[in-house]
């Protein structure tokens, strides 16, 4: 009996802390879920004031007077916040952090959340054209850890290269020319 109830509050300790959220409870309260990137990308005016919460990859860090301006190109979010399916993307969006973002660790590439307060809309070139960039300032932001991609990895794995055996030559050439096979 004891360890069925121990078992119960383990499995719902683990199902909680994996819907554990990466911005605050009362942040996730103030914003507005009701706000899709659509609809803000076509007119980001009509959300001004609004607390939204966004979530993509970082394109680039610019270390302004104001703070750091963060260009990032927004992904869906998975129920904890993390930016998910990054190969699909419906714009990009401009978020300033009112204070100093090194450039290095919020560098291209990495994924970042962030509950901000819709100020409008910034044009700025993006290649050859005029982008409209929904504008926030920052209220959160969540730096992810970069996960090891399959090129990161040890070639050996965690238990060393003892998996391997030198002799294998030897002992496939003589199994197959065994007179005894």
């Amino acid at each position: 009996m004891i360890l069925k109830k121990n078992l119960i509050t383990l499995m719902s300790m683990v199902i909680l802390t994996g819907c554990a959220h990466v911005i605050s409870k009362e942040t996730l309260k103030e914003t507005d879920e009701n706000v899709t990137f659509k609809e803000l990308r076509k007119d980001p005016s009509v959300y001004r004031g609004r607390l939204i919460l966004l979530g993509g990859v970082v394109v680039r860090a610019i270390n302004e007077k104001n703070g750091t301006l963060l260009e990032v190109y927004q992904t869906k979010l998975e129920s904890g916040g993390k930016p998910i399916d990054l190969d699909r993307s419906e714009g990009r969006f401009m978020a300033l952090y009112k204070g100093f973002l090194d450039g290095e660790i919020y560098r291209k590439g990495r994924e970042v959340t962030i509950a901000g307060t819709v100020e409008g809309e910034k044009m700025m070139r993006l290649g050859e054209i005029d982008y409209k960039y929904p504008y926030l300032t920052v209220k959160e932001i969540h730096l992810w850890k970069k996960e090891p991609q399959i090129n990161d990895l040890d070639p050996w794995g965690p238990w060393g290269p003892y998996w391997y055996d030198p002799h294998w030559r030897w002992r496939d050439h003589y199994w197959h020319n065994s007179p005894y096979r």
